[in-house]
């Protein structure tokens, strides 16, 4: 007996061990981004019930001086989305809806409603116009409340990208539509369903959606970008822009009630959650991105809106959840998400260090000006400007880049690198920009 109590305190002894071993790895990580500014905002991490971090990292207003801390509230943008598709989930339990309804119920005279289906909408997969790839649109009026009537006519008329159901094309118009639809059957505003669907229930009494007029002294301030060079500001957009897409504002603790309450099936049914848990194209189900890591099933969304980014990833046969709230436009919240699981399952990772500038010739950087194309409807323009080089993407500001290698150069505006690339014959080809974990080819065009 005494052997087995020995033992039963050491293997105890152990296990304790090991989190807090955890909750300092961890607490050292986020310092190391929140010090090279690639961290603005609040996470938690949680294993097994156990919340192993739960803290506040830089300023919810740089002005004022006042810091992140667990209770600051951001807008979540696109984490939206889950939300979404669980309130369609719940109709169709209640029989109001079937995924495999024709939206021209719904919307009778939408071109070619008739092919495309809740879950195309649910799943990116309709090829409906995404609104926020207009340039023009979200310069201009995205700050400006919109009515439904004009939200659909900025993507109603636009050909279909691909016929509904053969790829997959992420987009927010899809997910504006399902709001309209959750709105007409539970003859209620969108915002009011999904608090009476989720949000009481749940007790997330930390989370809203008209951020614009919202009034709380732990309301975040958001920021384009935020460096040792200083801070842009950020304009709110308007919840009716974003609505079901995006619309959402919420605390780290509010989501991890949302986490334990799709644990617990306590909003929908197993059934339900095994369905928005099954990948489709591109591995996204409905309303999340499904995955894997280290053998294990990922299931996680990241979002982003005006001055906000948040990451929520999730392996459920584990009870890991882990939430980022960052009131920046950052992009290395899936990287950061990546180096807390691997330090929760005891795999290699790297701190983040700061990177160091060196200094290049004219005749090395002459070889670089030109417009990359990565994509249609994007591009990258190189131009060399006092002996320096500087990056202009479509429809953004001008930004200085600064030389790691001869070939590669960093931003320190955002976190991003550029890497050129030359063909056999020593003339630049392409540049290959490095964010947020991807690697994007921009062809040069010009």
């Amino acid at each position: 007996m005494k052997k087995l109590i020995i033992l039963l305190f050491l293997t105890g002894f152990t296990s304790m061990l090991y989190a807090q071993q955890k909750e300092q790895k961890l607490k050292e990580l986020f310092e190391a981004y929140a010090k090279l500014y690639k961290f603005n905002g609040s996470v938690l991490i949680a294993q097994n019930g156990k919340v192993l971090l739960n803290q506040g990292y830089g300023f919810k207003s740089i002005s004022d001086s006042i810091p992140n801390d667990a209770n600051t509230i951001y807008q979540i943008g696109s984490v939206t989305k889950q939300f979404t598709a669980a309130a369609i989930l719940k109709l169709q339990e209640e029989k109001k809806l079937n995924v495999q309804d024709k939206i021209s119920k719904y919307f009778p005279d939408f071109p070619k409603g008739d092919s495309i289906t809740i879950e195309h909408l649910l799943t990116h997969t309709s090829g409906i116009f995404n609104y926020t790839n207009d340039p023009v649109f979200m310069q201009s009026q995205a700050v400006k409340p919109i009515t439904e009537e004009k939200m659909i006519a900025l993507f109603k008329n636009k050909p279909l990208n691909f016929a509904p159901g053969s790829k997959m094309s992420y987009s927010n118009s899809g997910y504006m539509l399902l709001g309209y639809i959750i709105q007409k059957l539970s003859k209620k505003p969108y915002e009011q369903a999904i608090r009476e669907i989720i949000f009481n229930p749940l007790n997330m009494n930390s989370s809203g959606f008209d951020f614009t007029h919202f009034n709380n002294k732990d309301k975040a301030t958001g920021y384009f970008s935020i460096s040792q060079n200083g801070n842009i500001p950020a304009t709110i957009v308007d919840s009716t822009v974003s609505y079901a897409a995006g619309a959402i504002y919420s605390t780290t603790a509010d989501l991890y009630k949302w986490h334990k309450g799709l644990m617990s099936n306590e909003i929908v049914s197993k059934n339900s959650i095994d369905k928005a848990y099954t990948p489709y194209l591109n591995k996204y189900g409905y309303g999340w991105g499904i995955d894997s890591i280290y053998g294990k099933r990922l299931i996680s969304h990241g979002g982003g809106i005006f001055g906000f980014t948040s990451n929520v990833a999730r392996v459920t046969e584990d009870d890991i959840f882990i939430v980022m709230l960052n009131n920046f436009g950052n992009s290395n919240l899936g990287h950061i998400t990546k180096d807390g699981l691997a330090i929760l399952y005891e795999k290699p990772y790297k701190l983040p260090e700061a990177k160091k500038e060196i200094s290049l010739s004219t005749d090395i950087l002459k070889n670089y000006p030109g417009v990359y194309e990565l994509s249609p409807e994007f591009s990258i323009t190189i131009t060399l400007e006092n002996g320096s080089l500087f990056g202009q993407p479509t429809s953004q500001q001008k930004s200085q880049l600064f030389a790691q290698k001869e070939n590669l150069f960093f931003l320190k505006v955002v976190d991003a690198e550029i890497e050129f690339k030359k063909d056999d014959n020593g003339k630049v080809k392409e540049l290959i920009l490095i964010q947020g974990g991807r690697n994007t080819v921009g062809k040069k065009v010009k």
